[in-house]
């Protein structure tokens, strides 16, 4: 159910595709004529059966129901076997090897292109980004999650630790304390110098039966840091007219609904590559932001440079691994570059700021989801494998008529995408991750129209909670979603709205008190302007007319208790309540 039959499914999508079953593929299934026996009754009214070819007009409730019941429990959270979590850690060291070989395989000719596509892409936003670097705008931010030193939560305000790459560009006493009248506290931060700097943790995390997600753990300076990058090349990115379209680094939307167009029309590919983030070396960033030195110095600085597999220090020549906050944005302005450097390949002259903007509405990279026109797709193929990248060709489709990007699957321009399993069900309501997934999964089954599975999921969750009301979906209650509307039980006094008594979820934050010089660094911090600017004066006192305003403007009062709890929730419990069915 977790390896097996999505490995069917992959192989459906492939015929679906390529416009024919191949010999090479279901492997392990039986066959009678040109196509496997399993399933045959459905694979029949989609493929001919003597010949395995697609049918001129295959029928698409038959693509959907065999999709769903081949890859409902893919991604079913559920910890690999030690054998395939050695295997995918072995896999880590084995593509830095891999990495390697391709810096020095590749033609120097090929560089100097790939420096000169991305300054035409990204020359102007860089420029902007290394101006707020050079000129100290730069906002950092502590993630909720874990890091390699072991702090977490409101921990991170007191972070002894920082490196002298670091500090040659991002002066320690600017971002770990409130202001320099601070300076008698400054002798207890450590600073690193190169040999001594930690290494990420790299850890496995859930994501198929099959094969682990893994990630690294970076360093609290460093991850502080790159969230600040992060927040300036955000900023600028959004305010290109062409960039923002190519790269909406937010925004899964238009990658799926391009999706759904290639569907249709056949005009775009969609493209997936394999071990996207392992695979981007530092030299491809490095080459990226050559010509902007203070960036260029920035990304360097707050990149961790050797990793600890299993005890074993592995010196990284990858960029960074899921887990540094720059890894998303710069695989995506790598991969861009790569997209362009094919499409110029193809169209056989120099690309321009034009040529660019003529085929913003056409390209999109969201992550290691790519999409880019079927006319320039093969040579975009080619530059990208010649760059060390592996196209994923069991998810990347251009021949027929299947597409699939960010989540969101079509054929034909019909939604064929499938209800996801992530838990295994629940026996009591104490197990609550179960009963929010299984909720979860009866409302995505309902919704593709699978009623009598809905009315056996019904049964089996209002054995476990006594309350399962008719809701929608933005609803706070786990409850029962409907195309009939929602039910009402009660008119609420106090504001005359309608409610229902249901469960809803409850996350117990851990205590984590904040005081001291952290804490006012953190209310500075999060006194981000309203209107989205993130420039920050760290080194300014704020004057007296300044701290008077912070109330009137609703800050940091308005932000609850993150000075007593922070970080990710300890636990997530359901509780009955009254609440909103809306």
């Amino acid at each position: 159910m977790t390896i097996t039959l999505p490995n069917f499914g992959k192989d459906f999508e492939k015929s679906l595709d390529q416009g024919f079953v191949g010999s090479d593929q279901f492997a392990g299934f039986q066959r009678s004529g040109g196509l496997p026996k399993f399933l045959s009754g459905f694979l029949c009214l989609v493929f001919d059966r003597s010949s395995g070819e697609l049918l001129t007009n295959p029928d698409i409730d038959a693509i959907t129901f065999v999709r769903q019941l081949m890859l409902m429990f893919k991604s079913i959270l559920l910890p690999c076997s030690d054998a395939r979590v050695a295997k995918a850690m072995k896999g880590f060291v084995e593509c830095e090897k891999d990495i390697l070989e391709n810096q020095a395989r590749l033609d120097p000719l090929d560089r100097e292109d790939f420096k000169r596509v991305g300054s035409l892409l990204f020359g102007r936003t860089f420029r902007k980004v290394d101006s707020d670097i050079d000129n100290g705008n730069v906002l950092p931010k502590h993630g909720p999650g874990s890091t390699a030193d072991g702090l977490a939560g409101n921990g991170k305000y007191h972070q002894q630790e920082w490196t002298e790459r670091l500090e040659r560009i991002f002066t320690f006493g600017d971002y770990l304390f409130p202001n320099w009248s601070y300076y008698d506290q400054f002798g207890a931060v450590d600073i690193l110098e190169p040999g001594a700097e930690r290494a990420v943790e790299v850890l496995a995390v859930p994501k198929t039966l099959k094969t682990p997600r893994i990630i690294a753990r970076e360093p609290t300076a460093m991850q502080y840091m790159q969230q600040g990058i992060l927040r300036v090349i955000l900023h600028h990115v959004k305010r290109d007219g062409s960039l923002s379209r190519m790269l909406p680094f937010d925004d899964q939307m238009p990658n799926q609904q391009m999706a759904f167009e290639g569907s249709l029309s056949g005009e775009y590919a969609t493209l997936d590559l394999s071990e996207a983030s392992d695979r981007v070396s530092n030299q491809h960033v490095c080459d990226l932001t050559s010509d902007w030195s203070s960036l260029h110095e920035a990304v360097q600085a707050t990149r961790s440079q050797k990793a600890d597999v299993n005890g074993e220090i592995v010196h990284l020549s990858k960029f960074a691994s899921m887990g540094s906050a720059l890894c998303f944005p710069f695989e995506a302005c790598v991969f861009l570059t790569l997209i362009f450097m094919g499409i110029e390949k193809e169209l056989g002259s120099p690309l321009s700021r034009k040529v660019i903007n003529s085929l913003s509405d056409k390209v999109r990279v969201y992550g290691d989801d790519l999409i880019v026109p079927v006319e320039y797709v093969h040579s975009v193929v080619s530059v990208l494998t010649s760059f060390g990248m592996r196209v994923n060709t069991d998810k990347s489709f251009w021949t027929g008529k299947f597409r699939e990007s960010c989540g969101k699957e079509y054929y034909a321009g019909f939604d064929v995408t499938y209800a996801k399993a992530r838990r295994l069900l629940p026996t009591q309501r104490k197990h609550a991750q179960e009963v929010i997934s299984m909720v979860s999964l009866r409302n995505q089954l309902y919704e593709r129209g699978y009623w009598r599975t809905c009315q056996w999921l019904d049964d089996r969750i209002t054995r476990i909670l006594r309350y399962f009301p008719v809701v929608l979906p933005s609803s706070p209650v786990l409850g029962r979603v409907s195309f009939l509307g929602y039910q009402s039980e009660k008119i609420t006094l106090d504001t005359q709205a309608p409610s229902v008594k249901g469960y809803v979820v409850s996350a117990r934050l851990r205590r984590d008190v904040l005081d001291g010089y952290g804490a006012l660094l953190k209310c500075l911090l999060l006194l981000e302007q309203r209107d989205g600017s993130y420039i920050w004066e760290p080194t300014r006192v704020l004057s007296g007319a300044e701290i008077s305003m912070i109330d009137k403007r609703g800050l940091p009062s308005a932000m609850g208790d993150h000075l007593v709890h922070a970080g990710r929730p300890q636990s997530v419990d359901i509780k009955l309540r009254w609440a909103s069915p809306f």
